[in-house]
């Protein structure tokens, strides 16, 4: 069986594509993070990790229970000026799914799962990296990744530059702690060996979620440090003549007193995605809510669990390395 997809998400050919109008372009400059499609794709459910295809007509992303259990990848599509009501994406919903990215070609799409290795097994007690191919008639069955770049421990969000290098977090024995992010270069087409970046960015708390951006001069990503537990933030690091820079901490308004994850770098390069359980309503309120006033705070965007932001890239005043 394939998964069949509209033409729209599959038909991809990525020099033409960025002469195209974006989806989530945005008249003005945003320079302040903004819910991003809000009551459809942010709604007051836990909604993380957005992924677009390089035409921006296609959006994967991830749906949790308010606990974050039972990932499950959800897609949308940009129609008539807006985008759809989402639903399972056709390979999901079955296992723990998460993590999406498409390769700047749009002609591959990675995410993780602990899926079993054969049907009919139970799920993993670990998750791994899958990717599927396009093919003329949709996408192709999930593949596993295999050895090196999956272990017996759990890998997390697979990124790639655009020569093809994997940047991902793993909780494989060796490292500096919880988790770290690793990076593997593609040799004649095949993966070698992970390359643990380095106590620049790896600590004794727990570092994932690496967003490499294409050029692999810039990484973003999630930590929970040491001295930071209560809460996990993104981090930036740069590399310069081939070393990585001590990470340092994304100023406010991109972390905040709550967690911040998910980074990611729209493929033309000007806007900024990530999610955040920042709670934007007021602990008290002018006079009494009425119960229909409190069940739509409740069950509407910014009600604290995890919502999909947007912002202008410049916003975050990434020095070029």
């Amino acid at each position: 069986m394939r998964y069949l997809l509209t033409f729209l998400s599959v038909a991809f050919v990525y020099s033409s594509i960025q002469a195209q109008p974006k989806s989530y372009a945005h008249a003005g400059a945003l320079v302040q993070p903004r819910i991003f499609g809000e009551g459809i794709v942010s709604t007051g459910d836990y909604e993380s990790h957005p992924a677009f295809s390089p035409g921006g007509d296609t959006l994967y992303f991830v749906k949790s229970g308010p606990d974050i259990s039972k990932w499950t990848i959800c897609v949308s599509y940009y129609k008539n000026g807006a985008w759809t009501v989402p639903s399972i994406a056709p390979f999901s919903g079955q296992y723990m799914d998460a993590d999406p990215f498409f390769t700047k070609d749009g002609k591959t799409l990675y995410f993780i799962s602990n899926r079993p290795l054969k049907a009919g097994d139970p799920a993993k007690a670990d998750m791994d990296i899958w990717k599927m191919l396009r093919t003329k008639i949709g996408w192709s069955e999930p593949v596993r990744m295999e050895a090196p770049i999956n272990s017996d421990k759990s890998e997390y969000y697979p990124t790639l530059t655009d020569k093809g290098t994997l940047y991902f977090g793993s909780r494989r024995d060796g490292g500096s702690g919880g988790s770290d992010i690793y990076r593997s270069v593609l040799v004649d087409g095949k993966y070698q060996q992970p390359e643990n970046l380095g106590e620049a960015i790896n600590t004794s708390g727990s570092e994932y979620e690496p967003f490499i951006f294409a050029d692999e001069k810039i990484l973003i990503f999630l930590a929970a440090r040491p001295d930071h537990l209560d809460n996990a933030d993104l981090y930036v690091s740069y590399n310069e003549n081939g070393k990585w820079t001590p990470a340092e901490r994304l100023p406010e308004p991109f972390n905040s007193g709550v967690t911040e994850f998910s980074p990611k770098v729209s493929r033309d390069g000007k806007y900024f995605f990530f999610a955040s359980s920042r709670n934007r309503n007021p602990a008290t309120t002018a006079k009494p809510e009425t119960a229909a006033e409190m069940d739509k705070r409740l069950h509407s965007a910014g009600n604290g669990l995890s919502d999909i932001y947007q912002v202008d890239l410049s916003a975050l005043n990434l020095r070029k390395p």
